[in-house]
C-alpha cells in the first residue's frame, strides 16, 4: 500500500512540474522549429557540441517571446546574434573559444532572466 502511495505522489509531482510550461511550445517542437521562425541566418548554423546549450538558451528566450516579454524582432535579433558569434568562434583562433564562452554565458543569463519574468516556475519562493 505504501509503495502505491509513493508512486502516486511521485507521478503527481511529475505531472505538476510539467504543467508549469504547458502550452508554451507546440508538442514536438524541435531546435529546428525554434530557429526556423527567424529566417535562414540563424537556422543555417551548426552548433555542434554546443547545440543543447544553445537550444536551452533559445527556448528560454522563446518562452519570453511567447509571453510577450520580447518582440519577434528582439527574439530574432537575439537568435541571429548568437549564431553570428558562434560562427566567429568557429573561424577564430585559440582565444575564440574563451570569447565564445564568455559571450554565451552572458546571453544565457539574459535569456533566463527574460523567462523568469514571465514563468513563475523559475522564480524563487
Amino acid at each position: 500500500m505504501r509503495g502505491w502511495m509513493t508512486a502516486a505522489v511521485c507521478a503527481g509531482a511529475v505531472w505538476l512540474t510539467g504543467c508549469g510550461c504547458a502550452g508554451v511550445l507546440p508538442s514536438g517542437a524541435s531546435f529546428a522549429t525554434l530557429r526556423a521562425g527567424c529566417g535562414a541566418d540563424a537556422a543555417g548554423t551548426d552548433y555542434g557540441a554546443d547545440a543543447q546549450s544553445v537550444y536551452s538558451t533559445l527556448f528560454d528566450a522563446y518562452v519570453a517571446y511567447r509571453h510577450r516579454r520580447l518582440s519577434q524582432a528582439d527574439y530574432c535579433a537575439f537568435e541571429s546574434d548568437i549564431a553570428s558569434h558562434y560562427r566567429g568562434r568557429a573561424a577564430g583562433g585559440p582565444d575564440a573559444q574563451a570569447a565564445w564562452a564568455g559571450y554565451f554565458n552572458a546571453q544565457r543569463v539574459k535569456a533566463i532572466d527574460w523567462r523568469a519574468q514571465v514563468d513563475p516556475t523559475l522564480r524563487g519562493g
